[in-house]
This record gives structure tokens, C-alpha cells and sequence, in this order.
């Protein structure tokens, strides 16, 4: 499957189903190896962790439409609406005049050349261990927006996608969003661009992430995609999946 955007919007990169994710990992394994792990459910390991608390820095250099430089902790950084900083800096909206940040739960408006000072908690690693279920798939349980939910990892999906009816249990408010096309086995589909306030798995919770509302019924599973994954380092080792990132 592939996502596009509309002739009104700019392009947006592609949707694939998890078909090759599911071909590889499947294809690795004894039929010996596949009848144990048919006897596992899918579970998650969460590893223990601890929160340090440090201060940082932040001027405000240049404001851009949908982009603003900043000086954070004496680092010249660009960053454009939806990107994240390597301290955990999350530009939110920026336009001439002024730029919206989240750092953590606080959001800040700034204007040019504003300067403050910020707790940044930065945790150690959580790492989610994710079995190989008897369909050859690695699904596990986390949330959406708080919201208990299911999902499918997806390596080869670009975005988080969920259909029409999961996203209308969960709230989600898509209707005036940004239109995309979404191209399946079936043809195009329309489908909405969101962005979910949090996704959590296990212990890994990565904020403001990208996702696609899809018209009708596909794809059946929600779609754990790039758009959460880039955040943390995946591994895959006889069977089980590994997902290390930050709460």
C-alpha cells in the first residue's frame, strides 16, 4: 500500500503492508523452531528504568514559516514543524512572528530572540521484547492517546495507519485533516493525516506522532509504522523482536 497526498497537498512518502517484514522474519525459521513459537502468545519484557533531570538552554535565532532556528544548550539546531531535537525539543508551530515548542509536558511560546530555561528529564533506555506470533506477525499491546490498543509492527509502513472505525473508537478528530491517497490492493483510498499526542509500547512513549486515517475497514490491524519506530532501535534474534527507545 501506498499513501500519497492529494492533488491539493504535497507529496507525502509511501504506506507498504508488512508483508515483506513478515515474509523475512517468517521465512528465518525451522518448522521446529515455528511449532514452539506457535504455543506463545505475544508478550512484551519491559527492562527497568530511572529519570534524570537536566537543565537546558534555548534561544530563539530565526523564525520561518513552519521552521525555526534555535540555539539549544550553545547548538545551533533547524528545526522544522513536527521534528524533534536530540534534546528532546519538539517544534510544534513556527511562523514569522513566533514559534511553539514542547519540552516534555510544557509547551512554550517564543518569540525572536527569547531565550529559557527548561527541566529535561532524559530516562535510560526501555527495551520491548515482542514474540513472533503463529501467523509468522509481531503484534503488541500498547496505547494510543491512552487508549488501550493493538498493533501490528510494520517496518515497511512509513506512518502509523488505522482505519475509519478504529480511529472513531479512539476520538480521533480527522475530518478537516490533511487529505491523502492511499493506494491498496483494491485502489486508491482516501485517508486523513493526523497526529496522535502519544503512543506508548511498553515503556517507550514517543509524543506527537505522525498517522494516516484510511476510508473503510483496512488495514485490520493497526499499523505500527516509521513514523513511531525511527524513534527507537529495533533487533530481532531467533524469533523475538526487540524495540529499545525512552519513556
Amino acid at each position: 500500500m501506498m499513501l500519497s497526498a492529494s492533488k491539493k497537498t504535497d507529496g507525502l512518502d509511501g504506506i507498504s503492508t508488512f508483508g515483506r517484514l513478515t515474509a523475512y522474519f517468517f521465512g528465518r525459521f525451522a518448522k521446529g523452531s515455528q511449532k514452539l513459537l506457535c504455543r506463545l502468545s505475544v508478550m512484551a519484557i519491559l527492562s527497568a528504568y530511572s529519570v534524570v533531570s537536566l537543565a537546558i538552554d534555548i534561544d530563539v535565532l530565526g523564525l520561518f514559516k513552519n521552521s525555526a532556528m534555535l540555539k539549544i544548550d550553545g547548538k545551533d539546531v533547524l528545526l522544522r514543524v513536527g521534528e524533534t531535537s536530540d534534546l528532546g525539543v519538539f517544534l510544534v508551530s513556527a511562523d514569522s512572528k513566533q514559534a511553539v515548542v514542547l519540552i516534555g509536558d510544557q509547551e512554550h511560546r517564543l518569540n525572536l530572540s527569547s531565550r529559557i530555561g527548561a527541566e529535561f528529564k532524559t530516562p535510560v533506555s526501555q527495551t520491548v521484547s515482542v514474540l513472533l506470533n503463529k501467523t509468522g506477525q509481531y503484534k503488541t499491546r500498547g496505547s494510543i492517546n491512552g487508549r488501550s490498543v493493538s498493533f501490528l509492527v510494520d517496518t515497511g509502513a512509513n506512518i502509523i495507519a488505522l482505519n475509519t472505525p478504529m480511529a472513531d473508537s479512539l476520538g480521533l478528530d480527522y475530518s478537516s485533516s490533511r487529505l491523502l491517497q492511499a493506494t491498496t490492493a483494491s485502489g486508491l483510498v482516501e485517508s486523513r493525516e493526523v497526529i496522535l499526542s502519544t503512543v506508548q509500547v511498553g515503556g517507550i512513549k514517543v509524543n506527537n506522532v505522525k498517522a494516516a486515517v484510511l476510508t473503510g475497514d483496512f488495514p485490520k490491524d493497526i499499523l505500527l509504522g516509521m513514523s513511531f519506530l525511527r524513534n527507537v532501535e529495533i533487533s530481532e534474534n531467533r524469533g523475538v523482536l526487540q524495540l529499545t527507545g525512552k519513556y
